[in-house]
């Protein structure tokens, strides 16, 4: 542990970052619902956040090549205080549409230029402690800024300042750091045909994640609120679907390193289509019953891309690891973005429970298609496969997150393989 500790200003830095960007975009969907905001409107806000995200990543890295690392997080960090705090004083919805992508673009931005640093001290045999800390204290924070909502409540100033102390104070530790700026970011790169031909159930795999996760996670509190919970109940809610989706990750990926990955994506999504279905037949109104599900769905439907990065990695060739993951990581992005955007219409159709036909329909979709793969290409057998990494992907990764990555290294010590 003695790189971890190190580093430990950096991983401050991100703590307060995630804890930050948890807060914010739980207490947006909820109060947007008290402000009795369009479906569409909420479901865009999600939207807005992942195409500044994506716009993030690939833009940012040209901005510190211009300023340098620690100017270029600095602005990150104050447009990001800047958004939320406007937040608060401009209470539209076409205007949190357009803060949403700002508060995105500037969280990649942020989150890159933390991972650069971490990328530069670590070597090749702390990458993977490095890397696994660093997964656990982003979703621990995050976690934690989303259980603040049951704390400071959606109605007053109290949720938008704390999130702007948060943000600021993420600026401290790079900004009073000794160490010389690392090297330039790495800048995310679509290569689909490479994608596509190391691995089809990868690709379809991101896509259909984005589009369940991101509906699930911009419309999930404002069904909650439409289900008459209180703003700790619905903070209870998405924790414990995301405290169940996090503890699945090790279980589910180690199980994937003893068999065909495809049959784990398999059972994974097919039970999160059922979960999905379970929802809209029941509709369950509050209660044991809301929390069991939820809880449910995190536990298989959250493992699911971590699985198919390590499925993709298993097919992929010597120094391509980075290109496949930097791929799935904007193919993902593009189904984050699209999912909250159609989402209401089914909303309005079948009130707000039609949300999860889309999850239902993408997770169903996900697991036929993975099992027709199945038929046309054997699986990957012996050392060539790799080892599973758990990946949160609750408020997005980056590409520097992909070079943190052990897998990323082609000179892949022997004890991270199978």
């Amino acid at each position: 542990m003695s790189p971890v500790v190190k580093i430990y200003s950096l991983l401050i830095g991100s703590a307060l970052l995630m804890f930050g960007g948890g807060l914010q975009g739980l207490v947006l969907s909820v109060r947007g619902a008290e402000e009795h905001f369009s479906l569409l409107a909420l479901g865009l806000i999600g939207t807005g956040w992942s195409v500044g995200f994506v716009a993030g990543s690939i833009l940012v890295p040209m901005l510190v090549k211009r300023v340098g690392h620690i100017r270029s997080y600095s602005v990150m960090a104050a447009l990001g205080t800047i958004t939320i705090l406007l937040n608060l004083l401009w209470i539209n919805d076409i205007g949190w549409i357009v803060l949403r992508s700002l508060s995105g673009f500037c969280f990649a931005g942020a989150a890159m230029i933390v991972e650069s640093w971490l990328n530069e001290v670590v070597d090749n045999r702390s990458r993977g402690t490095i890397f696994s800390v660093y997964s656990a204290i982003n979703m621990a924070a995050s976690t934690a800024g989303q259980l603040a909502m049951s704390v400071t409540g959606v109605t007053g100033y109290l949720p938008f300042v704390i999130g702007a102390i948060s943000f600021i104070c993420a600026l401290l530790p790079t900004a009073l750091t000794s160490k010389p700026q690392p090297r330039p970011l790495v800048s995310a790169k679509l290569d689909l045909k490479l994608l596509y031909r190391t691995s089809p159930v990868a690709a379809i795999s991101a896509f259909s994640v984005g589009m369940a996760n991101g509906t699930f996670g911009t419309l999930a509190p404002v069904y909650g609120f439409s289900q008459h919970l209180d703003a700790a109940g619905i903070s209870y809610l998405m924790c414990i679907t995301i405290i169940l989706g996090a503890a699945s990750q090790i279980p589910f990926g180690r199980l994937s390193d003893k068999m065909d990955r495809r049959k784990v994506i398999v059972v994974m999504s097919g039970i999160a289509a059922i979960v999905g279905a379970l929802l809209v037949i029941l509709d369950p109104r509050g209660g044991p019953l809301l929390y069991i599900l939820f809880a449910l769905y995190g536990f298989v439907a959250y493992p699911i891309y971590g699985v198919a990065v390590a499925h993709a990695n298993d097919s992929a060739k010597e120094g391509d690891f980075a290109k496949i993951s930097g791929g799935m990581l904007l193919i993902m992005g593009v189904g984050l973005a699209i999912g909250p955007a159609i989402a209401p219409a089914l909303m309005n159709l079948f009130k707000p429970v039609g949300m999860f036909i889309v999850t239902a329909a993408f997770h169903g979709a996900l697991a036929i298609t993975t099992m027709l793969r199945m038929q046309a290409r054997p699986h990957v057998k012996g050392s060539r496969r790799a080892r599973f990494r758990a990946i949160w992907t609750d408020k997005g990764q980056t590409p520097e997150t992909v070079a943190l990555d052990p897998r990323a290294d082609s000179d892949m010590p022997a004890e991270t393989v199978n």
